[in-house]
């Protein structure tokens, strides 16, 4: 999620400490800008300016993140630069009058997404806090949860920081009456941007947008679902709200007062203060945590598959851990994540599943075949199924998607072994998995941009010949030769057999 935040936004001015140039026309210096979030919290943001003459240099922070202004120019207290690239690419624009620096940040087509005015601060601001010493490593009991990869909704890929309340509670209605909870998708998980402040005892609040957290864990199960909810080991999540920095403890023991089921931890700000070596150890402390609670807490790491997680997130307790970047709603995406995904396929075992992030399906970034790939290539990698569109308002393609029960039993068969890649010609590729029972899921992808026709011989597969083969996209019964099998699968589709 580092990467995709859209609500940050670029807008304070960092400080350097220096006593204010006595020239009302030098920007040097460090300026902070604090924006309502609207919700009873600011974000803020530091500019770090060096003027020399009509050149203007430095840095934009945010969020301990410093990123190289371009382009700056200034000419009697109007200034002008630009930050980012390509579609984020920002320009920041304005005047200096007295101790008060004027600014508007425009996005790359032009329109006004900011606009405020920044005042001089100090270098010490900007500064993360130092890091904590953390404990020596030991394995967190496995909670016992999680025994098929988890399934529901999650919040931030359709509404971001739109996330409120009322609609919570208006997910959870859904999911309870359009046949998503009968289908197996029972968390309502909130994501960033929940958070309010701490109060002198250190406990967590969330802000105005939620204003009763208890009351509405009980909403949510009172239909018959469970509810997850949003922290980072570090100061600040990824949208700069409040992170569990210092306050794991406090955290856990919250989130089981209020009745959550489910944390989505997420790295972002701790790379200011920890290296990717302590994350072991960090995301140890937040596993102990949740299980002094007593409550059954499902723990999903997010760090994006750094430092070889699939090798220790389950030592720290978790039930799931993010493999990838984030995904974002279009096939080059969803397709890079889901074909780089079987070579650590067996690192999953039953409680502690690779998770490539959440689905895509139905936000309307790609065609109906491409998203049938994606629920394809998810369940056959045995992922957390965490619908990411809005459930409220689903097309009939959309449900039949998700809520495909067929396809759906493929990612939870209690076997949890791995799929395997079988064949790979061109632009087409063939996984098989084994089943419980002694089924076989055999999955046909076409990477192309033209229809294919992809043959697999039983024998090439190691997979016996099949009595009865079933097209689980088709809903048909198909049949099979006794040397193989010939599907025709469309531009950036997929043919799914149940085979037996």
């Amino acid at each position: 999620m580092v990467m995709k935040r859209a609500l940050i936004v670029f807008g304070i001015f960092a400080a350097s400490g220096l006593a204010y140039l006595s020239a009302q026309t030098d920007l040097s210096g460090i300026w902070l800008l604090r924006t309502s979030n609207n919700d009873g919290t600011y974000r803020k943001t530091f500019f770090k300016l060096n003027q020399q003459g009509s050149g203007l240099t430095g840095s934009v922070d945010f969020n301990y993140r410093n990123i190289e202004i371009a382009n700056g120019t200034v000419d009697n207290g109007k200034f002008h630069f630009a930050v980012g690239n390509g579609r984020r690419q920002r320009t920041v624009e304005g005047s200096l009058t007295g101790d008060r620096l004027h600014l508007e940040m425009k996005s790359a087509d032009g329109k006004v997404i900011e606009e405020g005015d920044a005042q001089r601060s100090s270098e010490q601001a900007m500064v993360p806090p130092p890091p904590r010493p953390l404990p020596a490593l030991h394995d967190v009991p496995d909670n016992g949860l999680a025994r098929t990869p988890p399934m529901g909704w999650n919040s931030w890929n359709h509404f971001s920081h739109r996330i409120d309340d009322k609609t919570v509670r208006e997910i959870a209605d859904a999911m309870a009456s359009n046949g998503m909870k009968d289908a197996g998708y029972i968390y309502v998980n909130i994501d960033d941007t929940w958070q309010g402040e701490r109060d002198a005892s250190g406990r967590i609040h969330a802000n105005t947008k939620f204003p009763d957290m208890k009351a509405l864990a009980d909403y949510v199960h009172s239909k018959g679902l469970k509810i997850g909810i949003y922290s980072s080991p570090g100061p600040t999540t990824c949208a700069a709200y409040t992170g569990s920095f210092g306050h794991e403890t406090d955290d856990a023991n919250t989130y089981a007062e209020w009745g959550f089921d489910y944390l989505k931890y997420d790295w972002c700000s701790a790379s200011a203060i920890y290296k990717d070596t302590d994350m072991q150890r960090l995301y140890q402390v937040m596993g102990d945590a949740l299980q002094a609670t007593h409550r059954p807490i499902v723990f999903s790491l997010c760090q994006y598959g750094r430092e070889d997680v699939w090798n220790w997130g389950a030592k720290v307790g978790g039930n799931s851990w993010r493999t990838t970047g984030d995904i974002s709603d279009n096939w080059k995406s969803m397709s890079k994540i889901g074909f780089s995904q079987l070579k650590i396929a067996p690192y999953a075992t039953v409680g502690h599943w690779n998770d490539p992030d959440m689905l895509e399906i139905g936000n309307g970034g790609m065609s109906d075949n491409e998203y049938k790939t994606h629920m394809t290539m998810w369940s056959m990698l045995r992922s957390p199924l965490l619908a990411g569109n809005d459930v409220r308002d689903m097309s009939a393609e959309t449900k039949s998607i998700l809520l495909n029960k067929d396809v759906i039993a493929i990612d939870q068969d209690r076997a949890g072994k791995p799929a395997k890649l079988a064949k790979t010609d061109g632009e087409t590729e063939i996984w098989t998995r084994p089943l419980a029972g002694g089924a076989t899921a055999l999955a046909f992808f076409n990477r192309g941009d033209q229809p294919a026709k992809v043959t697999l011989q039983w024998s090439d597969a190691g997979v016996k010949a099949p009595k009865h083969a079933r097209d689980l996209w088709a809903h048909k019964d198909v049949k099979v030769s006794k040397t193989g099998y010939t599907a025709e699968v469309p531009v950036h589709g997929t043919v799914l057999l149940w085979l037996k």
